[in-house]
């Protein structure tokens, strides 16, 4: 008795249908987006920043202990 073989045809699984990816740029753009917009001014504001007061005049006149 024959063995019979039957093997079905290969599956085509890139069919060229790529809107996973599309998908992916899109959300990965739109999350980019958001994060410039409103991440970066929250990461300015919470960190604390250093106020440094200059005076306007600085006496430099050296007390001579009495001349």
């Amino acid at each position: 008795m024959a063995t019979i073989v039957n093997n079905p045809p290969a599956q085509n699984n890139n069919s060229g249908n790529n809107m996973g990816v599309i998908i992916g740029i899109i959300v990965i753009l739109v999350l980019a987006i958001v994060f410039v917009m409103y991440g970066l001014p929250m990461l300015q504001q919470a960190a604390p920043s250093t106020q440094v007061t200059i005076p306007d005049q600085i006496d430099v006149n050296v007390d001579q202990g009495g001349n």
